[in-house]
């Protein structure tokens, strides 16, 4: 394999920049140009030691920096590392990083450390995948999220499953290989309940999707109302800025505003509809078609009102806020069923309340990560499919047919939680899933 080098840290000007080299040839490159201070052999440096020195470009000195050597397999890669911190300059770094690539150090591509990583058996491909959820993290709740999975929360549960599945998948076969042994015959009924078992434990993880990808991207929270209610006021309000357009006239939001804001520990991607009523603007109606899509997609709405309303029958009360605007001169009844909080968005009245509710209605969402949760799209495919099998396989013995057609569902279902966890896995889906990774880690 390759030695690679990498910036390890944010492009820009800083007090700091890391260089990692990672490969075979890592220390010794690291030997051809870097000077210790002390004049000890960098070659000899045992593994977690640092030495201050110099590196050299063409024999002269370039910058000063701080050298640390990590051993294999006691490194991040698992393979021979050698890290140089050198001063933060965006010119700088990049010279520090073009003195460090030859012939045998090639620049590293997106994810590869990490890959390297699990290649070597350093971490599982769901742990893996939670170093770049670590990295995104842009709240509390998304970074303990991303620490757990990272922990192997998530891999520790799907090992469960397949042991499970493997254990069944092993009794099918000694039952199938050997017939005239004196072994005893296959409990259908026992069977039929371990599957049913296992089909609602992989439901139950399946659930945590939804809850993964909130920590992860944030609450999808849509403002809507008919015209002039004061929708735009209160985004522009929660969002801190003017962001949407407030004015009197009726229809002034014509189409869909989305802004990723902070409430509290809550990473909000706010939506301000177009007022939905019935009209004859042909523009107009897109945007009230587009908030109906938006109203469709949202974990969390906020209806805004200024009168009563006849009713809301287009809204599920789990995923609601009532929002009763304007209320320092106009007093709405509360709508029985429903969250409901009073605000006068004009002053900012009432908004720190609904914060408040906001950051509640997202923490009855937070999975309890520290038992594993489905963290993205590529491990809910395969989740699906395991679950799918193994409910074709539940099927094909209530329907009386062969052990041999529910062995075959049951070793479908096997494969695709071990892609799920990357104990079997494609070059492939490794290359998709790293590929989304910064350069340097």
């Amino acid at each position: 394999m390759d030695t690679v080098a990498a910036i390890a840290t944010p492009p820009g000007t800083g007090g700091l920049s890391v260089i990692r080299i990672s490969g075979p040839d890592a220390i010794r490159r690291a030997a051809e140009i870097f000077r210790p201070a002390s004049g000890r052999d960098v070659c000899t440096m045992s593994g977690y030691t640092c030495a201050y020195g110099h590196i050299l470009r063409d024999g002269e000195i370039l910058d000063d920096c701080v050298l640390t050597v990590f051993r294999a397999p006691h490194s991040y890669t698992g393979e021979d590392t050698a890290e140089l911190s050198c001063h933060g300059g965006r010119y700088l770094t990049e010279q520090v990083l073009r003195v460090v690539l030859c012939d045998t150090v090639v620049p590293a591509p997106p994810g590869e450390f990490t890959k390297r990583a699990f290649l070597n058996g350093k971490l599982s491909l769901t742990q893996a995948e939670a170093v770049q959820d670590l990295i995104a993290a842009q709240g509390e709740a998304s970074l303990r999220c991303a620490r757990d999975l990272r922990e192997g929360a998530t891999f520790r549960r799907i090992r469960a499953l397949s042991d499970t599945l493997l254990t069944v998948l092993s009794d099918l076969a000694v039952w199938a290989d050997y017939p005239d042994e004196d072994i005893p015959g296959v409990d259908g009924g026992a069977l039929g309940r371990r599957l049913e078992a296992l089909t609602q434990e992989m439901q139950a993880l399946l659930a945590t999707y939804d809850s993964g990808r909130i920590l992860r991207e944030g609450l999808r929270c849509t403002v809507v109302g008919r015209p002039n209610v004061g929708k735009s006021t209160l985004f522009n309000v929660l969002a801190g800025s003017d962001r949407s357009i407030v004015t009197d006239i009726a229809g002034t939001t014509r189409d869909v505003i989305e802004e990723q804001i902070r409430v509290g520990s809550v990473t909000l991607t706010l939506s301000d509809t177009a007022g939905v009523r019935e009209t004859q603007d042909p523009v107009e109606r897109l945007g009230v078609e587009r908030s109906r899509k938006a109203l469709q997609k949202a974990d969390l709405v906020l209806c805004v009102l200024d009168a009563p309303p006849a009713s809301l029958p287009d809204l599920d009360p789990s995923r609601t806020i009532v929002v009763l605007n304007k209320s320092d001169h106009v007093h709405i009844p509360e709508i029985p069923g429903f969250r409901c909080i009073r605000t006068c968005a004009a002053t900012g009245e009432g908004c720190d309340a609904l914060a408040n509710l906001i950051e509640d209605f997202a923490a009855r969402l937070a999975p309890a990560s520290d038992e594993g949760m489905i963290a993205n799209e590529r491990q809910r495919e395969c989740l699906v499919r395991a679950l799918d099998a193994v409910r074709e396989g539940a099927d094909a013995l209530a329907l009386g047919l062969a052990y041999d057609a529910v062995t075959v569902s049951l070793d479908g279902a096997c494969q695709a939680l071990l892609e799920l966890s990357g104990e079997r896995v494609t070059d492939r889906v490794v290359d998709t899933v790293f590929s989304r990774f910064c350069v340097g880690k």
